[in-house]
């Protein structure tokens, strides 16, 4: 396997691929064809750009970009469907006038304040139950534990626990599982590249879902750093133990990602065993098998923001002659520089 530098995330019936600055967002519209939505992001400053290439700073840069991000894609693979709850509704109307005539105005308006709302409110969620609810709880055992060790540790242990939950419980979710399963797409697609194989159903299929990479073993990462740092941290009075752990998020998130960064770019055993819980994590709960019109889409999004052949060809030493005709992707034939394989 070698780094190809494309990550992605799920989105509602799609898959999101990044390139560098590039995006791009395949989805399943409700009449079964497949949307693709290719943009660049917003240029950085040239000082925002070298803030990018400095280790631990660039974890928490792209753990925002990775969430503002999020956002703005769910909210494109969204739309499909309130256009098609819509369009029920127009045809119920029988020719009156539809509600979102008058909505169309506002539609900019709207989509900034319930993004802005939406990352508002996403870390008020993660601050409740991964730092306040800990501590809380934690609080509790402080007349029996006088031990700062232990009641680091046990803290500590409470937010993986509360972490693991929340997982479990949304893994329930019917929608949840659909959205899971396009996760499981995006990492065979990736995976698939990377090692070396000819982007198409079949291949992308026989490809693993699982991917070291992965923001759940990034978050899962997060929770453990946590633990260590947390030690060094204030255990008495409750608006320090409160504001340090905020102060040493971004370092812990740094910490997290130069971890995950080298073990998605390594095939050494100690970052096969470092890897071992996020992989568990993704192969338990946050992939599943996709079907094979999911894998479709993945391979529409990889294909409108990387040029995976050459990059293979340069990467690899790996080429795919041109199909034969009447034959499909799968039945291409392998060659590298030069030697048939």
């Amino acid at each position: 396997m070698k780094y190809s530098g494309v990550g992605g995330q799920a989105v509602l019936e799609g898959v999101m691929m990044r390139n560098g600055s590039k995006y791009a967002v395949a989805v399943r519209k409700p009449d079964g064809e497949i949307a693709v939505k290719c943009e660049k992001q917003k240029e950085r400053s040239e000082f925002g750009e070298k803030c990018r290439k400095i280790p631990f700073v660039r974890g928490v840069i792209a753990f925002v970009d990775s969430i503002s991000l999020g956002l703005k894609t769910l909210e494109y693979s969204a739309s499909f469907l309130e256009e098609e709850e819509a369009a029920e509704k127009a045809r119920a109307a029988s020719g009156r006038e539809t509600p979102e005539k008058t909505a169309e105005k506002n539609d900019g308006k709207k989509d900034s304040m319930m993004m802005a709302v939406s990352l508002v409110l996403a870390a008020a969620l993660c601050v409740g139950l991964f730092i306040l609810l800990p501590m809380f709880l934690v609080s509790l055992l402080r007349p029996i534990i006088q031990n700062r060790f232990l009641i680091s540790l046990f803290e500590g242990i409470l937010r993986v626990a509360i972490f693991l939950a929340y997982i479990v419980l949304i893994s329930k979710m019917k929608d949840i599982r659909r959205v899971f399963m396009y996760h499981g797409a995006e990492h065979k697609c990736i995976n698939c590249i990377e090692h070396g194989l000819p982007l198409d159903v079949s291949h992308v299929r026989a490809s693993s879902r699982q991917h070291k990479r992965c923001g759940t073993s990034f978050l899962l990462f997060v929770m453990l750093v946590s633990v260590f740092v947390g030690i060094f941290l204030p255990k008495d009075i409750l608006w320090q133990r409160l504001l340090s752990r905020l102060i040493m998020l971004p370092l812990v998130m740094g910490i997290s990602y130069e971890i995950i960064r080298w073990a998605g770019s390594t095939d050494s055993k100690f970052a096969d065993v470092m890897s071992k819980p996020g992989l568990w994590l993704q192969k338990t709960f946050t992939t599943r098998e996709p079907e094979d019109d999911m894998i479709e889409v993945g391979i529409a999004s990889v294909n409108a923001v990387f040029d995976w052949k050459a990059w293979q060809a340069k990467e690899l030493g790996i080429v795919f002659e041109e199909d034969a005709p009447g034959e499909g992707t799968g039945s291409a034939r392998e060659k590298e520089a030069g030697n048939d394989l």
